[in-house]
């Protein structure tokens, strides 16, 4: 499976993947995290993929903008904040509206 051997490289990119998070923090993102960017890439990116070979991860990473990152993260967390609220079968019912 894809995510097994996307853990198994986690090691060997760990450069890679702090090196484009310098990048995003250099041009003002510093909020942005690890754990941001790599769920951007497991859930967008290669969430269809049955198989990636390590070229295609690390090029997957280094061509990764902010723009779709934040995009992701900002989705993300209204959707969390969306059902935060939900408390009974009335706030459902009127959310699914």
């Amino acid at each position: 499976m894809i995510h097994s051997r996307l853990e198994t490289s986690k090691e060997l990119i760990q450069p890679v993947i702090t090196s484009k998070l310098e990048e995003f923090h250099l041009i003002g993102y510093e909020e942005l995290t690890e754990k941001d960017l790599w769920a951007y890439l497991e859930q967008k990116k290669w969430r269809k993929c049955e198989e990636l070979s390590l070229h295609q991860i690390v090029n997957d990473i280094l061509s990764v903008k902010i723009t779709q990152v934040m995009s992701y993260v900002t989705i993300e967390s209204y959707k969390s904040d969306m059902f935060d609220t939900v408390t009974d079968s009335d706030d459902w019912k009127e959310l699914l509206k």
